[in-house]
This record gives C-alpha cells, structure tokens and sequence, in this order.
C-alpha cells in the first residue's frame, strides 16, 4: 500500500457534499480513463507486434520477416519484463516520490515509446519497446493503489469501484486492438503503433490536468510514510522474520542478473547476434537453459527458507500462495498463447473471406461492436464533465478530444468495410474478443462468488484451467484438416476466446485477493513480487511454446500443437482439484 494521504478527493466547497457519478466519486472516473487510454495504447501495439515480426518483407505492408519462434523469442522477453519492471515501480513510488508522480512519470515514458514506434527505423522500435516496458513499471502498479486510497474510508464502495476501474481497462483493449490493429493491418504498422501513442498523451494530458479532482490522493508525504511504518512494525512485531540477511540480498542480485541475462540472450541467440551462454550447450539442453533452470531453483531456495522463518500458520499461508502461483504460470503460458500463436493461427489457418450477405452481417455486428461501447463511455464522460466542469475544464476537454479522434477512427474503419464488396475479417478483430466477453460476463460469473456455490481456490483454479483446455480442444478439432488446402472456419476460434475468456474470469481476478488476504503486511510487496514474478515466467514461457506453432505444424500438424495445449491446462486443473485439501488446510480457515 503506497504511504500517501488521507485525503479524499478534492470539494470545490467542504460544506457541500461531493457530486456523484453512478454513486461514485468523479475522481474513479478520472482513474477509469486514464487506465483507459492507457490499455488501448498497450493493446493496440501488442495486437500489431507478432504480425509485424512475422510479416513478409516482400508484400505491401512489409514486416521484418522473423520466424514465429524468433518473434515468439522477442514477444516474450518483452512480455515478461512488463511484469517485472511494476515490482521496481511500485517500491520507487511508495519510498520516494508517490503513485501520481510515478503515474505521470510512466504515461510520459510511454507515449515517447509509442512515438519511437511510430519511426519505421529498427533503432527506433527497440528503444521504443524499451521505453514501454520501463513506462509499464512505473504506471502499472500505482493506479490501483490511488483507486485504493480514495476508498480509504468507503469500503463497502470498494467493489463497485474496481468493478468500474477494470471496465476501463477492458474498454481500452477492445477499443485498441480494435482501431489500431485494423490501421496497422490495412495502412501501414507503424501508423497503428502511433496511433496508440496519440491516445496515450492525450490520457497523460488529461489525467495532469485533473489535480482538482484528485486532491492529494497519490501524493508522498514522507514524515507521514516513515512514522507509519514505524507503528506498523512495532505493531506486528514481524520484524525479526523479514530482515533480508546478507545471503538473502547476494541471492537476490545474482539471480536478478541471471535472469535478466537470460531474457535478453534468448531472442538475440534465436537472431543469431549473440549467444552468452553457448559454451555450456549439451546436446540435450541449451546454455541459456541450464543458467535460467539453476537460477529458478536458487530462487525458490531463497523464497523458502524466508517463509520457513515465519510461525506455523503463517508459514502454512504462504506456502498456499506459492502453490497457487505454480499453478497461475499452468493458465497464463496457456492463455497467453492469444497473443503469439493464435494471432498466427488467425492470419494463415482461419478462412477470414466474406462477400455477399455474410459480409454485411459480419459489417452490421462490428459497427454495433464499435457504436455502443463507444456511445456508453461517451455519455458517461458527458455526465462527469457536468459535474467536473467548474474544477477542470481542461482535463474535461482533452477527454472530449480524445472522443473526437476515436469517433473519427470508428467511422472512418466502418465506412472502409461498409464500402467493400469482398473483405477479410482483420487478424486483430478476433483479439478484442476477450475484452468483449469479459465485459459481457464479468458480472455474472461474479455472481457465483457472492453465492453458496463459491467455490474454493482450488477449485476455482481447476475450472479455470479446464476452460482453458477445452477451448484449445475446439481449435485442435478445427484444424485437423488444416494443412490439405482447408482452412478452419472462424467459428472455432471465436468458441475458443469464448472458454478462454471464462477460464481467466475463474482465475485472473482472484489471484491477488487471495494473497492479500493470505500474507501479512510485512511480506506483502515481497509476496505480490513473487506473484508477478510467476505471470512474468508464464509469459515467457507462453511465447516460448507459441513460437514452436510453426516448427509443429510443419513437422507434425496443427491439431497437434492444440492438443498439446489441451492437455498442459487440463493436467494442471486436474492435479490443484486433486491438492484441493491441502491448499485448504494451508489456507487455515482463509476463504
């Protein structure tokens, strides 16, 4: 928890009662664009990066013409830091200069990250990546922290308000890979990476200028943080089992520059620039492998012998975590696949040709995809520049900016397709089915955790990894006649976003309320790095396998490559259910 202010947001008058928007504080709906604007930039660019590394040199929208296992090599490492540069982010916030400044730090290194994109220039579209991954580490970890600071003192309010938050980020996904996918797709690459910057300085601007909204929430005050911390150590007198010894702390770095060697050393071996670890290669085993398999298992040793220091139920707890963390790198190396290996199955394994009524139908369905979201949020920033407006006109009128450019962008993408007798449904469409189920069965799905049906944690990561199989089983059964000049109908992959998007909603959302509610305050940032750390190693892991999609179908076939993902996901939600009375007895009574 970030040591910030206790103060709610800002009133234009203390004796009047602060204006709600949908029973909320306007500021939630300031966080709610932000984070907004944010996601459609990331989405927006994660959409176009493996279909632009893979893309042929030689056609009118030309690529860099990698193999999806070198591109799969690059996404990874890049996929993986994002989750690592928010625990360095988080910490810098919290000791030195506050969640708002930490924000407004990263949206700015962000959209110059956007903006190098932009430059058809390899140069450029490194330090571009770079610059996004640092961006993420400073942005990530602080926007929740101010949405927690300003329902300090309204907890019952807490749930709506996440409930709305994440809203955003889901809208900003959908709205991203939507617009920016469809510009790279049919205008040029690095016009849609530069699309997502324009809405992330707009966002940035936006946010800057709401500081009367906002009041001092997210901002540091330094003698406050320290005397807090002091109480709160005497208070748990915990202190004594969290001290990192000199071994602990050697540990720490080694494996940190290990890893990060590893990271890098993969995608430029797999380009054939650099290979750092080659002089340890079996014949069975890789250098870089055997160096990132011994820092993994120094750095579970580490992690043990920190929690073995603690009393039996605390102990027990967190021990809990680490079992659901294995299990969450089992969902994501598969879930994650949407964003290496099944953008590759779209564009060369899903017949995506429509003419005639087929066409129109497909037309009418993605305008009311694009219309109705799009008319929803805008009533909303209506509503909120209303009451706002006297605060921060400004920030109010950026926000109607960004509107304008995003309308335009719908019409103009709708006008194109309505305009085409024959057409090809985009790659990139089929990744903002995600964000749209989410949206559409969010609250539903949430109903059953608030029922007596709410399953355990294991279960519930059982069935999420259950769903994730079976929508890799609906692929491999559509692909098994790919490869005889057939190409899968498009249905299958709309039903495998589908079981995806209800494995993730079993899994996704509850993974950090259990470690919040599992491990005391003392090993809380320590805890929640490790879990970001597990997302981190899924992801590289997903990008890794995704990669092998070519070499696999190639050599075997492409239903093969699904099946082999129907049975990792299954395995693992078969073998947490069967661990379902230990986690329970770990847990000590923690629901």
């Amino acid at each position: 928890m970030n040591s910030i202010s206790n103060v709610e947001p800002a009133r234009t008058n203390q004796n009047e009662p602060e204006k709600l928007l949908l029973g909320h504080f306007p500021g939630l709906f300031v966080l709610f664009f932000t984070e907004m604007w944010e996601r459609f930039s990331f989405y927006g660019m994660r959409v176009l990066l493996i279909q632009f590394l893979t893309a042929s040199v030689l056609t009118s929208n030309p690529g860099w013409g990698w193999s999806a296992e070198q591109a799969g090599a690059l996404y990874g490492t890049y996929a993986m830091l994002l989750y690592i540069t928010p625990i360095f982010g988080g910490v810098i916030a919290d000791k030195y200069i506050g969640s708002r400044a930490a924000v407004i730090i990263g949206a700015i290194v962000m959209t110059l990250g956007h903006v190098a994109m932009a430059f058809n220039s390899p140069i450029m579209f490194f330090i571009g990546l770079a610059g996004l991954v640092i961006g993420t580490g400073f942005f990530k970890p602080n926007m929740p922290a101010i949405l927690g600071e300003m329902y300090r003192f309204r907890p019952e309010k807490k749930d709506g308000a996440y409930t709305i938050f994440y809203m955003g980020v889901n809208a900003g996904a959908f709205f991203g890979m939507m617009l920016c996918g469809y510009l790279g797709e049919t205008v040029g690459w690095h016009w849609g990476f530069g699309l997502a910057g324009i809405f992330m300085l707009l966002g940035t601007v936006q946010f800057w200028l709401a500081k009367p909204i906002l009041g001092n929430l997210g901002i540091l005050k330094k003698k406050e943080a320290n005397e807090k911390k002091v109480v709160t150590d005497l208070e748990e007198g915990e202190t004594k089992y969290n001290r990192f010894t000199k071994l602990d702390m050697l540990l720490i770095i080694v494996v940190s520059i290990v890893g990060l060697a590893y990271a890098f050393n993969d995608p430029l071996s797999k380009n054939g620039v650099l290979d750092l670890f080659a002089f340890l290669d079996t014949e069975s085993l890789r250098g870089q492998n055997i160096v990132v398999i011994s820092a993994l298992v120094v750095f579970l040793g580490l992690v043990v012998s920190r929690i073995i220091r603690y009393a039996k139920v605390v102990r027990d707890r967190m021990f809990g975590v680490i079992l659901l963390a294995i299990f969450l790198i089992f969902f994501f190396m598969s879930f994650e696949q949407g964003a290496t290996s099944l953008v590759l199955v779209a564009r060369d394994y899903v017949d995506r040709e429509l003419t005639g009524n087929s066409l129109l139908v497909f037309n009418i369905i993605n305008a009311l995809l694009t219309i109705v979201p799009l008319a929803i949020i805008s009533w909303v920033l209506i509503r909120l520049s209303i009451i706002t407006w006297s605060k921060t006109a400004t920030s109010n009128i950026t926000l109607f900016i960004c509107f304008l450019f995003i309308w335009g962008a719908g019409g103009w993408m709708l006008y194109r397709e309505f305009s085409a007798e024959a057409s090809a449904i985009k790659v990139s469409w089929f990744s903002i089915l995600n964000s749209f189920f989410i949206i559409s069965l969010a609250s539903t799905i949430s109903k059953i955790w608030d029922s007596k049906y709410n399953p355990s944690a294991a279960y519930k990561y059982g069935f999420g990894l259950f769903f994730v199989a079976i929508g890799f089983l609906i692929l491999g059964v559509g692909s098994m006649q790919v490869g005889t000049g057939v190409k899968m109908s498009m249905v299958f992959l709309v039903l495998t976003y589908l079981f995806h998007t209800i494995g993730e909603l079993f899994i996704s959302p509850v993974g950090l309320s259990y470690v919040s509610k599992l491990v005391p305050a003392r090993m809380l940032a320590f805890m929640f790095g490790m879990w970001y750390l597990a997302i981190a190693i899924a992801q590289k892991l997903a990008a890794i396998l995704g990669g092998q999609v070519e070499v696999i179908q190639e050599n075997y076939s492409l239903s093969h490559f699904f099946f082999l993902f129907t049975i990792i996901p299954a395995a693992g939600g078969l073998i947490v259910i069967l661990l379902n009375p230990l986690i329970k007895k770990l847990m000590h009574g923690v629901k």
